[in-house]
């Protein structure tokens, strides 16, 4: 363990319901944050003491997605479909049938929205002209996590089958896959030079890819006592976290993959029960964590 010091500064609290998500927005400062309750809240780090409802939907959110070059924000609600929100008017602007499962994760590339749900497939939109593209199903399992390899221009996405596929970008086929881990594939995540593909699981462990030996294991490790639920690298990449149905998060070294801190309840008042998902910000070099608490905290690091 290294000699890191964690301060928490703030917890902003709100939400009725686990909070499963969280999005940066237009300025370093901004975040936004759903979940059980159907709540879109939106917050400035300066001043997080109280949130801004931007928009209450009748079922779950699991995953929200910031388009910078339109400067709006679209929300997936769980068995419906996507809804695109000019948030600073608070007006939903279209919305889209997608699924009748769950929606874990988006992701857009120039004007394609990739869309990850429960019955195993992604969904391919054309966000200029609001309409559905391509559906790739490959797996009858979940579809939870994706990641997109630039350099490469592959869209890796990981499953509750326990296996990671690998896809071209533009003409959306498969180009290889294979079980990655021995339960669901919850969360994956690229270094910032793109080498290595981070990989977490329901069994727990935190794996590690050579992108440039065909996604060759290079680590195996025991990372968390449960499920891994999330991983998000640090602005410059020289550092990455993961949280937990443990209730933990964990600081680890990007290029040793070593453990460097845990941030716990005990310890550092962390959170009391299943953290969710991480954001590690440009603001600061702030670290956001929501919890099934109900609420969001704001970390510092000091190294």
């Amino acid at each position: 363990m290294s000699n890191i010091q964690v301060n928490k500064l703030h917890s902003l609290t709100g939400h009725r319901d686990c909070v499963y998500t969280i999005q940066s927005g237009k300025e370093a400062n901004t975040l936004f944050s759903a979940g059980g309750d159907g709540m879109v809240v939106r917050w400035n780090m300066e001043h997080p003491e109280i949130g801004e409802l931007i928009a209450k939907l009748p079922n779950s959110i699991y995953a929200l997605h910031y388009l910078p070059k339109i400067d709006r924000l679209i929300v997936a609600q769980n068995f419906e479909g996507i809804h695109l929100l000019d948030y600073s008017k608070k007006k939903e602007l279209s919305s889209l049938k997608l699924t009748t499962s769950y929606i874990f994760d988006m992701l857009s590339h120039d004007n394609h929205l990739f869309v990850a749900s429960g019955d195993g497939v992604v969904t391919v939109v054309d966000v200029d002209k609001w309409k559905i593209l391509d559906r790739m199903e490959y797996s009858e399992k979940s579809a939870r996590s994706m990641t997109i390899h630039k350099q490469r221009n592959e869209l890796i996405v990981g499953y509750s089958d326990n296996f990671i596929r690998v896809f071209d970008l533009w003409d959306h086929r498969m180009k290889q896959e294979w079980k990655a881990h021995n339960n669901s594939v919850f969360s994956v995540a690229l270094s910032g030079d793109e080498r290595y593909l981070i990989t977490g699981s329901r069994d727990a462990h935190l794996k590690v890819w050579d992108t440039t030996l065909g996604y060759a294991l290079v680590e195996d490790i025991v990372a968390h006592m449960y499920t891994i639920n999330h991983i998000a690298f640090s602005p410059n990449s020289k550092h990455f976290v993961t949280c937990s149905m443990d209730k933990s998060i964990k600081v680890w070294d990007s290029e040793e993959f070593r453990l460097l801190k845990v941030i716990d309840k005990a310890r550092h008042a962390g959170h009391g029960t299943s953290v969710n998902k991480l954001l590690w910000t440009s603001f600061n070099n702030q670290l956001v964590s929501a919890s099934d608490d109900r609420a969001l905290s704001i970390w510092e690091f000091i190294f």
